[in-house]
């Protein structure tokens, strides 16, 4: 069978690839290449810029057509340099081979021997992944991230008067406002992501076992440890000082926790929202030739919520094992990393995919008024906290218990009871007028000023 989407083995590349087709431009085999070619040409116009006595007559006004090949990089490029690997069987001496050639194609190719100059494979993969990394967060990830807090803060100004039924442990408790809840989440994630804007996308870039041994015996008076800083920094990166022949991924695994942790609070979402439209506090847009059921007509199901759950796990799932696994390896590199890294792409496109799901199932959502004011009207215990608070402000005689005594019973409470227990009180008329206008549809709380 031919590849396609009925095809596919991972249903990232198969029914959900139209998600996250984007995604191919960073974490597919041809990116991979692509910033691997990226890397090698912007190392060898720095090598120009020092420059190396070899170097030094170069002509600066190449940058441009040695720019140019990766910048018309093409999916033939690409596949070429998969020819030229069946023959090496290295991944990365294909790509310096590929360059080669096109120095040649350029009449340059008495530079060829300064492509890849004093370099190991990981000084190249470990400035491209991070690359592709960094790319992809900041221009598909974080921009849906963006998308969710949006709609969030939306809602929540929508709705920042509207009361609703709290529930702690699944019973009913103090009522809160619609809006607020969803505050709740918008702070929750904007802690996060501030946290992942600080976390350093790091390179390693020193030769063989970190220690730039190559360059050093060829060019000893080089600053070769400042070159190497200068260089990853300009291509956006932060250079680790101090490593072995890989870099040593702790940011790496960082971002990775991050990334965990924004899926925790989304999955956390994820359930409110479920329970809160089971529950009937919303309803969902109903779209004419959707099925909910094949059995039952009349099934409506949350299942763009249940569909990003079910993908915030799998991410979190990887997640959690390249945080772990990443920054161990033994003595100054085992190959362990390598088809880890290769993988990188798997979690982020199930990221991809759970946040559109939720920012479909937010679409959806319709709140039912009538449910969340018949919820309270149905609840009237909720007001207990209210009046055995002011009644203690009063200095009253066990208003706790007294209220205690009248709600803990298997009677209903209702707006008639709490009444009747209000007239049975030993207070002022005034506090008695302060108790009589409590109900749960205002006592609310205090909002801060946020919307």
């Amino acid at each position: 069978m031919s590849l396609n989407q009925l095809t596919a083995i991972s249903p990232v590349d198969g029914r959900y690839y139209k998600q996250v087709s984007e995604l191919s431009a960073y974490f597919s085999e041809y990116a991979l290449i692509y910033y691997r070619v990226y890397v090698e040409i912007e190392y060898f116009i720095a090598l120009c810029e020092i420059p190396l006595p070899q170097l030094s007559e170069f002509d600066k006004k190449k940058y441009a057509l040695l720019r140019k090949i990766y910048e018309d990089f093409s999916e033939a490029d690409a596949l070429h340099i998969k020819d030229i690997e069946k023959v090496t069987n290295h991944d990365v001496k294909a790509v310096e081979y590929f360059i080669k050639e096109q120095f040649e194609k350029l009449g340059i190719e008495v530079y060829q021997e300064f492509i890849h100059f004093g370099l190991t494979s990981q000084d190249i993969n470990n400035t491209a992944i991070p690359l592709s990394l960094k790319d992809a967060m900041e221009r598909q990830i974080k921009p849906l991230f963006r998308q969710v807090l949006f709609v969030l803060k939306r809602m929540s100004i929508e709705w920042k008067n509207v009361p609703m039924l709290a529930f702690t442990h699944g019973q009913p408790a103090s009522p809160t406002r619609v809006g607020k809840e969803f505050l709740v989440f918008v702070e929750r994630l904007e802690r996060q992501l501030e946290m992942l804007d600080k976390i350093p996308h790091s390179a390693k870039f020193g030769g063989a076992t970190g220690n730039f041994n190559a360059h050093h015996v060829a060019y000893p008076k080089q600053d070769w440890m400042a070159f190497g800083h200068h260089f990853v920094e300009g291509l956006g990166l932060k250079r680790s000082r101090h490593t072995t022949q890989i870099e040593h991924y702790d940011n790496l695994a960082a971002t990775f926790d991050c990334l965990k942790r924004l899926n925790t609070i989304l999955t956390d979402l994820n359930r409110d929202m479920w329970t809160y439209i089971s529950m009937g506090y919303f309803k969902q847009k109903i779209k004419a030739g959707e099925v909910g059921s094949s059995a039952m007509p009349h099934k409506v199901n949350p299942i763009d919520f249940e569909n990003s759950e079910g993908n915030l796990g799998l991410a979190s799932a990887l997640f959690e094992h390249f945080a772990s696994k990443l920054p161990i390896s033994r003595l100054q590199r085992d190959l362990t990393d390598s088809t880890v890294l290769r993988n990188i792409g798997v979690p982020i496109a199930h990221l991809a995919i759970a946040l559109n799901s939720l920012l479909k199932g937010l679409g959806k959502v319709e709140l039912n008024g009538e449910v969340l004011k018949a919820e309270l009207e149905e609840n009237w215990a909720v007001v207990s906290e209210a009046i055995q608070t002011i009644l203690r402000r009063e200095s009253y005689p066990k208003p706790y218990e007294a209220l205690k005594e009248l709600t803990r019973t298997n009677e209903k409470i209702t707006h008639d009871s709490i009444s009747r227990f209000i007239e049975t009180l030993d207070v002022s008329e005034k506090i008695r007028e302060e108790l009589r206008a409590l109900s749960p549809f205002n006592y609310l709380g205090v909002v801060e000023d946020t919307f």
